[in-house]
């Protein structure tokens, strides 16, 4: 019997996903979270209300029956990954068919039992879902929504029984308030065959609505909403920029990068990764030239209309919830130009292609002649040169390949863990506290901020302005994809080329945008580059208005964490000799695969 076959038949039916603390297999985890849904809709026909028939009957969870499986090969395997080479005792040609099969069948199977015997992890959530009244902490955008933005019930329950039985059927049925659609619920459900189950990684519980962490961060995403037009270049000589530093520094429960306790111009919006505080806010690799083939890219952009922001109107912020699409999108600037401030970075991170800023990295370091890692073995041999294995066709194919599956395991935390509403749903519960229209116990912390003074001052409301006319898209906040997904590939990358070498021929915009001129400053490395192109395009998403610190900075390591055990398996299928790839991660500590 299988890890995860043993671990369902210890799932009982009484289990709530929605509570932490509890240890659920992933077909387990379904099972409860659906019996759950059920009980809770039988709760609301005791209190008068009248479910849909459909709520309160058990959901059809598919079985499957275990299969004999062959024991783990004892031979040591590489960075603690599965072993390498073929099965005990195999010899003949490496060509010859036999060979090759059981080989391939061994190397399939000790994958397999090696990613089946790291078990199944402990998804907790924060327990909001199950805690607080109307589901008040959670996401529910796109549902339909009372006059407060409050979820139906109903409808939320709905979603629940979908998430907790599979069934497309189930995600077809429930109801929305407007013509938006919720995007891909099921992609969480998706498995993948080389790396971990989507479902087999686990990220630890968001804040709670009422933490004094979750009013620390969504003051942060009012100061970006405010500093969104400010150069990153003038942060460190604005009175604003400095008045967001005071008044993040002031939170109880701050968790960024800080100078001597206090937040800083230099560490302002920056991430908890090593090298994403030093040197320009923005990375060498979201500004170089970029060769496309025999095409050259220049990297300037088109960027949205200073000062005009979204959804600061209490009308269209709702109907924007309910799933309404947007009206009075004000356009973009009339000329292109280099990413000089967070508007420009929101609007990169609005439409950029999945893995585009880790494939244009890619191409700017074979460009510059970037070396490759000191455990490449073409770097020592006479007379072979790398190109399917260890080589840039390689590089590029799994680099785009690693994105897949960080998209398929972030969207199983999204929708099947812990479902966390948006900044800007949360800031639609502070307006309504702010103004006296409901008490929700939102954590003093930000009702005493100056940040949402200062967003009342300029728009008349407490909500938080948006960079995108539609607002965030329709799926949970927690994790992030473009962090997680950025996460795996920098990883990739990391693992690829020499993380200490130079780049040369730095660049900084000029104020306009309208040119690059030389960095002065200290020496920029691979290694810090890329953690902060991670973090870039992570809290590019936060200025947006989209997205929360801890989805950015957790979903990094989500992704992270996916690519190592991937590279695990990828090295299995290697024929050169190979120590292992070896990179920095993003909390310092280094490793070898």
């Amino acid at each position: 019997m299988s890890v995860l076959d043993s671990t369902e038949q210890s799932a009982q039916p009484g289990d709530d996903p929605r509570t932490t603390g509890r240890k659920l297999s992933r077909r387990g985890f379904l099972r409860a979270l659906a019996t759950t849904s059920a009980g809770t809709a039988a709760g609301l026909v005791a209190l008068g209300a009248a479910p849909d028939p459909a709520l309160a009957a058990p959901p059809r969870i598919p079985t499957r029956t275990p299969t004999p499986r062959p024991r783990p090969s004892t031979t040591p395997g590489s960075g603690g990954g599965p072993p390498v080479g073929g099965p005990p005792g195999s010899s003949g040609s490496p060509t010859s068919a036999g060979s090759r099969a059981a080989r391939s069948m061994y190397m399939r199977q000790q994958a397999a039992l090696y990613e089946q015997g790291l078990g199944f992890p402990q998804h907790q959530n924060n327990g909001d879902e199950a805690s607080l009244p109307g589901y008040i902490g959670n996401y529910s955008k796109g549902l339909p929504h009372n006059a407060l933005g409050e979820v139906d019930p109903l409808a939320y329950l709905a979603m629940l029984r979908a998430v907790g039985s599979g069934s497309p059927a189930d995600f077809e049925a429930i109801p929305l308030g407007g013509t938006r659609a919720l995007t891909n619920p099921q992609g969480g459900l998706a498995f993948a065959l080389q790396g971990p189950d989507p479902a087999c990684i686990a990220q630890a519980p968001a804040p709670a609505l009422r933490s004094a962490e979750q009013a620390a961060e969504i003051a942060e995403n009012y100061w970006m909403a405010l500093l969104r037009d400010l150069p990153f270049q003038d942060y460190l000589s604005d009175p604003l920029a400095a008045a967001a530093c005071i008044d993040l520094s002031a939170m109880s429960d701050f968790r960024a990068p800080k100078v001597a306790g206090a937040v800083t111009p230099q560490t302002l919006f920056r991430s908890q990764a090593v090298g994403t505080t030093f040197g320009p806010y923005i990375s060498q690799f979201m500004w170089l030239k970029t060769p496309f083939g025999a095409e050259v890219v220049d990297r300037k952009m088109r960027t949205r209309k200073a000062g005009v922001d979204y959804m600061t109107g209490y009308a269209d912020w709702l109907a924007i919830q309910n799933g309404v699409n947007p009206s009075g999108d004000q356009g973009f600037e009339s000329q292109t130009r280099y990413i000089i401030n967070g508007r420009d970075l929101s609007e990169w991170v609005h439409i950029d292609v999945l893995f585009q800023a880790y494939f244009n990295a890619l191409l700017i370091l074979f460009d510059q002649g970037a070396p490759m890692d000191a455990a490449n073995p073409y770097r020592s041999s006479r007379n072979q040169a790398a190109f399917g294995t260890f080589g840039p066709p390689y590089i590029a194919s799994i680099l785009c390949g690693v994105a897949r599956t960080a998209l398929a395991a972030v969207w199983y935390q999204k929708w099947f863990v812990h479902r966390r509403l948006r900044p800007e749903a949360m800031a639609g519960r502070i307006h309504n506290q702010k103004t006296g229209a409901a008490a929700y116990g939102i954590h003093p912390d930000i009702m005493n901020s100056q940040a949402i003074g200062q967003v009342y001052s300029r728009h008349g409301s407490y909500l938080l302005p948006m960079a995108f006319p539609e607002g965030s898209p329709t799926h949970p906040a927690y994790g992030a994809g473009h962090a997680t997904v950025a996460g795996a590939c920098v990883t990739i990358l990391k693992a690829m080329f020499d993380e200490t070498w130079v780049l040369p021929a730095p660049v900084l915009p000029t104020a306009d945008g309208q040119s690059l001129v030389a960095y002065g400053g200290a020496p920029l490395t691979v290694g810090g580059e890329l953690n902060k192109l991670a973090a870039n395009v992570a809290f590019g998403r936060n200025i947006a208005g989209v997205h929360w610190r801890t989805d950015g900075d957790a979903s990094m390591r989500l992704g992270e964490d996916l690519a190592i055990r991937y590279l695990r398996e990828d090295r299995l299928c290697m024929n050169e000799p190979f120590t292992g790839f070896s990179l920095t991660r993003f909390d310092g500590t280094t490793i070898t695969i």
